[in-house]
């Protein structure tokens, strides 16, 4: 059982890295690309329904990792890394998978400031003091799955990726904190600079007023408006992509430049999904300095469907089993849980580009793996104009992979000593699945 670890001082993360730390950030800490696997390879061409696009990987821009997970006699967990054309200088548009460093960030947050009464539960309250800049109030409800509040918008960001909860916490730990607190964990190479909406990106550098109030009603901390004043600067230089883009409802005729966008590569936020489902798997100095309770609530509402979770905003037929899960079940509204099977994950959609970063397992059949993965479909050329191929080649072409890497997996030997040994994860028990 995880214990709470040790946190780090506040100033670490509120506050600047020491002088002698800004000019020095490398571009990445990652190598510019891996070695494919041979294993991967041939596993990708040997399913008739992936061959369209690993024959044209290039073109699609294609990116997959998967790590088996074996066990050894103590039931510990051991990875090897699969790779097939990752690059971390291929750009691609991260979309919500920067959710996942912002929620751990926002959690990490409230711990550091140390009031009591403010927990992940506090209502929370956005104000506005700068161009771009959007409110959320307080909410009176006596649904608490409706207000306002840093466990709230987690909640609603796992669970459907919902783009204003982002917004509000990437307010809440602020543009440069976020950042710095990310490369002191070893991810020099994140860029988590703008909100999900058409801000500028000085706008996106100036973050709002918040207050909390704790359950007596009384404001127990409230933060000011916050401004970066130092850039901070994008390590693969200008990015274009496409022959045209859309905007106020006309087309203009050049690529679209993503040289100030979010940045995220594929095999950082990888790891970060491992260091949240097996912190004890990373250095110490790269784990989020989480308590086992928000390790936890994030693994909770990682697993969950919409459905499933119980949340009261999202009972709706609007909210399918499958809304976000890409891996296995391909976003498919019909497509029915698999019994045993449990997919911890997040996803990007945007720009045509569609990612899915996953811990599935399956303790019915002593299965478990990482599989992450992004292509990008957009045929035309035309970024902004709403068409890409997310239906016909995204969504499927993930669905595929999820079933034939699990596949693979319930033949691939495993070294379990017993299938109902394997642990189950963690999480927090305060919402039973429904």
């Amino acid at each position: 059982m995880l214990t709470r670890l040790k946190l780090l001082p506040m100033v670490l993360l509120l506050g600047a890295l020491p002088a002698s730390h800004q000019a020095a950030l490398p571009a990445s800490a990652l190598p510019a690309s891996l070695p494919d696997s041979p294993l991967l390879d041939s596993l990708l061409r040997a399913d008739a329904r992936l061959l369209p696009v690993v024959s044209q990987a290039s073109a699609y821009e294609l990116q997959v990792i998967y790590i088996q997970i074996d066990r050894d006699n103590q039931n510990q967990p051991h990875f090897t890394q699969h790779s097939f054309h990752v690059n971390s200088r291929q750009y691609f548009n991260p979309a919500s998978l920067v959710k996942l460093p912002t929620a751990a960030l926002a959690l990490e947050k409230l711990h550091q400031l140390n009031i009591p009464g403010l927990t992940r539960n506090a209502a929370m309250s956005t104000g506005t003091a700068f161009r771009c800049q959007t409110a959320a109030p307080f909410v009176s409800s006596p649904d608490s799955d409706r207000i306002n509040s840093v466990g709230n918008y987690i909640k609603r960001m796992l669970l459907v990726s919902d783009n204003q909860a982002y917004n509000r916490l990437y307010e809440f730990v602020g543009q440069r904190p976020l950042n710095e607190r990310l490369w002191q964990l070893g991810y020099p190479e994140a860029r988590i600079v703008r909100r999900f909406a058409p801000c500028d990106t000085a706008a996106n550098r100036h973050t709002n007023p918040i207050s909390f109030k704790n359950a007596a009603g009384q404001i127990i901390y409230q933060q000011p408006p916050a401004t970066n004043h130092q850039s901070l600067g994008f390590p693969l230089g200008r990015i274009t992509k496409g022959r045209a883009y859309q905007t106020g409802g006309h087309i203009v005729t050049k690529p679209y430049d993503f040289t100030t966008a979010n940045y995220l590569p594929l095999e950082t936020v990888t790891t970060m999904l491992k260091a949240i489902l097996f912190p004890e798997a990373v250095s110490a100095a790269n784990r989020f300095q989480l308590t086992a309770a928000d390790y936890g609530f994030l693994r909770q509402y990682l697993r969950y469907t919409p459905h499933a979770s119980g949340y009261t905003p999202y009972r709706s037929a609007q909210y399918f089993d499958a809304y976000k899960k890409y891996l296995y079940y391909g976003r498919q509204r019909t497509a029915t849980n698999e019994p045993g099977i449990h997919i911890y994950n997040v996803v990007g959609l945007s720009h045509g580009y569609v990612a899915d970063v996953a811990y599935i397992t399956d303790k019915t059949q002593a299965v478990e793996f990482m599989l992450s993965a992004v292509l990008y479909v957009n045929k035309d050329g035309v970024l902004n104009d709403g068409v890409y191929e997310y239906d016909s080649i995204g969504y499927p072409f993930l669905a595929a992979l999820g079933q034939h890497i699990y596949r693979f997996e319930l033949k691939r030997p495993h070294n379990v000593p017993e299938k109902e040994s394997q642990q189950e994860l963690p999480e927090d028990k305060s919402r039973k699945m429904r």
